[in-house]
């Protein structure tokens, strides 16, 4: 009889992104599947910066906006440790508020603020403009916010939706804080290195967002951002998606010849901080991760995550002959993955953080560097408004195409990756 395999708890903690934030890796860490990284590439930057850090964060009122996914939460955690005044936690998804509620208030280890608030509410809706018009003045406002996922442009409405999310409804949020007293809060935004020559709408709505967020600060209100990479095994994550299918006996899927960086969890936290609040101001910033080493396989990171569960890897093209191996591979040892071509709309088979036109430079950091944010497109405003048309008037038949033209008019470089297969055909 076949004995049942069993996958560890930890592992599926893991999966639902519930893990333990600790200051070291240990050996079983699965972000190190990932990574190749024992402890974190950040450590040195975060003891050099402390003191600014401190300044930056001590006894002040925080804002953060979609503040309960995968890096918001790991970069409240960080911020925590510098013993802000206020801080309040906005997001709409109020399942994973509610747990990082919470787990903050169970961990004995985690300083917190006598002023901490987790409000399930959407930060470009009426709600925000209430609770930005009742409260003092914010000092800093991290903006987490987003549609992360190539796959939400699979039609027009998702599309609509995901542009809405991404650049629309900032500069909304943008506009209102002027009005009500928060002019004089610094800004951080999380972009994505997809938003360096785009080839998908997500990446090109990002690029978009940065242009709001420094369009905004034209008047000298400090502005950053930052290009990430991917967050090993974080929330929505190709990584988490093979531990939960390993969880539920199916098989994993990984494209073929995709190369990805990843940072862990806490990296992605440590990230932000940095960005936020030891760059000079008016700066992309992007961790130095070396193409020649640190762009990892997404079909190694498979096999690795196997590896970790004491399993080989049985390699399958057909989705239906995978599906239906799945116990009879397992009692050799080994487990379905399918390799998949690398065909989806908008995919590009590598990563980048520095688009054509732009250069980098140093940031006062070991471990990052910046790229100089010039002046943002004259047509922003008009394209702005464009694409809030084309979200509003559903009397008026949106094509693609349509989006696409008001992007380019902003977005420099942006080609799409056109395909009829979308993310959402895969397993």
């Amino acid at each position: 009889m076949l004995a049942p395999f069993r996958i560890s708890l930890r592992t599926l903690l893991r999966a639902g992104n519930l893990m333990a934030f600790s200051d070291t890796f240990s050996d079983g860490d699965l972000s190190y599947v990932a990574t190749h990284r024992r402890s974190s590439l950040f450590t040195a930057d975060i003891e050099r910066s402390a003191d600014l850090l401190s300044d930056r964060l001590s006894e002040k009122r925080i804002l953060i906006t979609g503040g309960a996914g995968s890096i918001g939460a790991s970069t409240l955690r960080e911020l925590l440790k510098f013993r802000p005044r206020a801080v309040h936690v906005v997001d709409i998804g109020e399942n994973p508020l509610a747990e990082l509620t919470r787990d903050l208030r169970s961990q004995a280890d985690v300083p917190l603020p006598p002023d901490l608030r987790f409000l399930p509410i959407d930060f470009g809706g009426p709600a925000m403009q209430r609770h930005l018009k009742d409260e003092p003045a914010y000092d800093q406002i991290l903006h987490f916010a987003a549609h992360k996922h190539v796959r939400s442009e699979k039609d027009v409405p998702s599309l609509l939706q995901m542009l809405d999310t991404n650049a629309l409804k900032l500069d909304r949020f943008l506009r209102w804080l002027p009005l009500y007293g928060h002019e004089g809060a610094e800004i951080f935004a999380v972009s994505t290195d997809k938003a360096a020559n785009p080839s998908s709408f997500m990446g090109a709505s990002k690029r978009l967002m940065e242009h709001v967020l420094f369009a905004s600060g034209a008047q000298g209100a400090p502005r950053r951002s930052t290009r990430f990479a991917n967050v090993a095994f974080s929330n929505g994550s190709l990584p988490q998606a093979f531990l939960f299918r390993l969880a539920r006996r199916q098989p994993l899927a990984a494209p073929e010849g995709s190369r990805r960086f990843f940072v862990s969890l806490r990296e992605s936290g440590e990230i932000c901080l940095l960005a936020a609040c030891a760059v000079p101001a008016g700066h992309i910033v992007f961790p130095n991760l070396d193409p020649a080493t640190n762009l990892r396989p997404m079909l190694e990171i498979a096999e690795g995550v196997l590896a970790h569960h004491g399993l080989k890897p049985a390699y399958y093209e057909d989705e239906t002959a995978a599906i239906r191996a799945v116990e009879s591979e397992l009692a050799n040892g080994r487990y379905p993955l399918i390799v998949t071509p690398l065909d989806t709309g908008g995919e590009k088979p590598y990563e980048e953080f520095v688009g054509a036109g732009e250069s980098a430079t140093g940031v006062g950091l070991e471990e990052m560097s910046g790229i100089p944010y010039e002046a943002f497109p004259a047509d922003l405003p008009a394209a702005i408004e464009a694409l809030a048309a084309l979200r509003d008037d559903i009397s008026r038949d949106v094509t693609k195409t349509d989006v696409q033209q008001q992007l380019l008019r902003v977005v420099a470089g942006f080609r799409h990756a056109d395909s009829d297969r979308s993310l959402d055909q895969r397993a």
